[in-house]
């Protein structure tokens, strides 16, 4: 039998992407090692650690936001047709093609001071650029959902919201906790609509550019690595709880 190499190639060619991609996180973390004064000093930094923890509380508040409005409009979107429906899909969609400094000039010529410089303004920018992905995945967690099981239990005597909270949600919460995890990782790495919005109090993906436009490189180096460690394991934490809950499900 001939043998067929296209996995094999396809496998090569992916394996650029990967080296792409695992290439600059090697090569941060061992010049970082090799300057690890500078990183003991980052670590008492009283500013990073204030700006590390402003970034973790704000992304975490956003994904909560995400998930209280996300999920009953992905269910809407999975369930009703209606006038519009189309309409509002694309513009779930649009922060994806909207440069984030646009985003955040239409965040300020919409709610001006009110977000200017403190939390709110914070959260509004990382909401703007990461609901979508909440939603995206709760509409598609539900469509995954068989309809027919929800009219059978409000056959069975249960309400609208009673089979929704009983069996819809239950069933689509995997997709949902994806969906959430993606938000909470797209805010913790929005930079440009934060930047114009509210540069105070200060995130730790300010900070970066701030140290280094003001210090260089070597300055800057140290917390960028602490953000992608506390970032990373946070992420992989979150996706292996995830994923085991699926799995104890299945």
């Amino acid at each position: 039998m001939r043998r067929d190499y296209t996995v094999a190639f396809f496998a090569i060619m992916g394996s650029f992407l990967i080296l792409y991609i695992a290439v600059p996180l090697v090569a941060i973390f061992l010049k970082q090692a090799a300057d690890w004064r500078m990183l003991l000093k980052t670590l008492h930094d009283g500013l990073v650690i204030r700006a590390l923890r402003n970034s973790l509380l704000t992304a975490t508040a956003t994904a909560v936001i995400a998930l209280l409005l996300g999920v009953p409009l992905g269910y809407v979107l999975a369930r009703e047709n209606f006038r519009g429906k189309s309409l509002v899909q694309a513009l779930i969609d649009v922060p994806i093609v909207i440069p984030h400094s646009v985003v955040g000039i239409m965040l300020l010529v919409t709610f001006s001071k009110a977000i200017l410089d403190n939390y709110a303004g914070i959260i509004a920018a990382m909401l703007f650029v990461s609901a979508s992905f909440t939603v995206n995945a709760a509409r598609d967690g539900f469509l995954a959902v068989d309809e027919r099981l929800e009219h059978v239990a409000r056959t069975l005597g249960a309400s609208r919201l009673r089979a929704f909270l009983s069996i819809a949600l239950p069933m689509a919460l995997p997709s949902i906790a994806s969906g959430a995890i993606m938000t909470w990782a797209r805010a913790i790495s929005e930079v440009g609509a934060i930047l114009i919005v509210a540069y105070y109090p200060k995130t730790a993906q300010i900070l970066v550019l701030e140290y280094f436009n003001n210090y260089g490189l070597r300055a800057s180096r140290p917390l960028s690595v602490l953000l992608i460690v506390v970032s990373l394991t946070l992420f992989v934490v979150l996706r292996w709880l995830v994923g085991r809950g699926s799995n104890a499900e299945g």
